[in-house]
């Protein structure tokens, strides 16, 4: 074998050997990272984008992205839709639906830069909306308006949300080639088909501030690559990265169809960001207890607790037994008030937590946390279950609930 042959011969075998390991399933293997600064302080993407690099054995080159909040101050109050589309055909479809509800302050393709790895992508746009006055969410009962000002602020709020879910609905599951993959204010996702830092330098992260990150390594485990099926998935200002398998995912799907939700992305991890929509928003649920309903404990656990407790976890359990997460999971979701990260109620996924000065972490592994935070204040690793919760608060306050600062209730469980 020349030496011109062997070196064909060795790039052939690297070349399978990588295209091996992206097929092979392991469950297990994603990398979930995200970062906050609880005084609303902006920083740079380049922070996690380090951090979940760090991962990168984690990942298998098929998916990655971020979650970024904060980012568009000039438009703070104005709705930003992130698009992908397959063609020029449901770009202009998309626009001209857009169009009839919504007045376009600005739009344009998102800025990218060129990356090796990254072969091809789809036309990826952003638009920055106000909903017209004519669109029905404005009008309001006669009867409403008698109320106060808070409460009418309150239903046009409401209102406004419904309307932006039922758009996103639309567009995802009657417009073909067209996917709303991020739909906030003051916050954006990027994602693709990648490696995350591959995909964070594609995006362009590192030009971007935001006081909250949250980001991911690898694809969901049973889906056909593409896109927007990779991590996050958001709907209004929500933003979910997932490592593990939703076994309930059928029964979860079911479940908050019957509230509208369609999901059309083919992932279990679309199904848990609109769980978090119903619940939190919707039926007003405390952020401080909705890890009893998505991963709540075992009956026989229940059973030993205090009366009350135990008949608070009960009720909860019996209204929303449909809303419970089955198989291994860990999860962070972004918001524009706050982060959160849950582990399945037996921890079957890693989870660690760190602290220092304003700044929460929280990732798959400890080394990621110290990649950025070489000596944290604090750090730990949560339970099955319990739930770490880092508040904004722009005064600059420390606002975390975890298993190091719990609320009364929680201390009971």
């Amino acid at each position: 074998m020349s030496e011109i042959e062997y070196r064909e011969f060795k790039k052939n075998l690297i070349e399978d050997k990588e295209e091996f390991e992206r097929s092979c399933r392991n469950p297990s293997g994603c990398a979930v990272f995200g970062v906050m600064n609880e005084g609303g302080k902006a920083f740079s993407g380049s922070m996690v984008m380090e951090g979940i690099s760090i991962m990168h054995e984690r990942s298998n080159g098929l998916g990655g992205g971020f979650a970024a909040y904060g980012i568009y101050p000039q438009f703070k109050e104005d709705w930003v839709f992130h698009l992908f589309y397959d063609d020029i055909i449901s770009k202009k479809q998309t626009e001209d639906i857009i169009a009839k509800d919504f007045n376009i302050l600005f739009s344009e393709e998102i800025p990218t830069s060129k990356v090796s790895s990254i072969k091809k992508s789809p036309i990826i746009y952003r638009y920055f909306l106000k909903i017209k006055n004519n669109s029905r969410f404005n009008e309001v009962d006669i009867s409403k308006r008698s109320s106060s000002n808070l409460n009418l602020k309150r239903i046009l709020k409401q209102r406004e949300e419904t309307f932006i879910v039922e758009f996103v609905m639309k567009i995802n599951s009657q417009i073909k080639g067209a996917y709303i993959i991020s739909s906030g204010k003051n916050m954006g996702i990027f994602k693709g088909v990648g490696y995350p830092e591959d995909i964070g330098e594609f995006f362009k992260i590192d030009e971007y501030k935001g006081y909250l990150w949250i980001s991911h390594g690898r694809f969901p485990t049973n889906s056909v690559v593409w896109w927007g099926g990779s991590h996050p998935f958001g709907l209004l200002n929500w933003s979910v990265v997932h490592n593990g398998e939703i076994s309930s995912y059928g029964t979860n799907k079911r479940y908050v169809s019957g509230f509208g939700y369609e999901c059309t992305l083919s992932t279990d991890t679309e199904v848990i960001t609109y769980l978090f929509d119903l619940l939190v928003r919707k039926l007003g649920v405390n952020l401080e207890i909705i890890h009893m309903i998505l991963a709540a404990p075992l009956w026989e656990e229940i059973e030993l607790m205090d009366e009350d407790v135990r008949e608070l976890l009960k009720a909860l359990r019996i209204s929303y037994s449909s809303a419970l997460l089955n198989g291994p999971f860990s999860i962070i979701v972004g918001n524009n008030n706050y982060m959160y990260a849950l582990n399945d109620r037996i921890k079957l996924r890693p989870m660690v937590a760190a602290k220092k000065g304003d700044y929460l972490f929280v990732s798959s592994e400890e080394a990621a946390i110290r990649g950025v935070c070489i000596s944290p204040d604090i750090l730990w690793h949560p339970r099955g279950g319990e739930p770490v919760i880092g508040l904004i608060n722009k005064k600059g306050s420390n606002a975390v609930v975890s298993s190091k600062n719990k609320s009364k209730i929680l201390d009971r469980i």
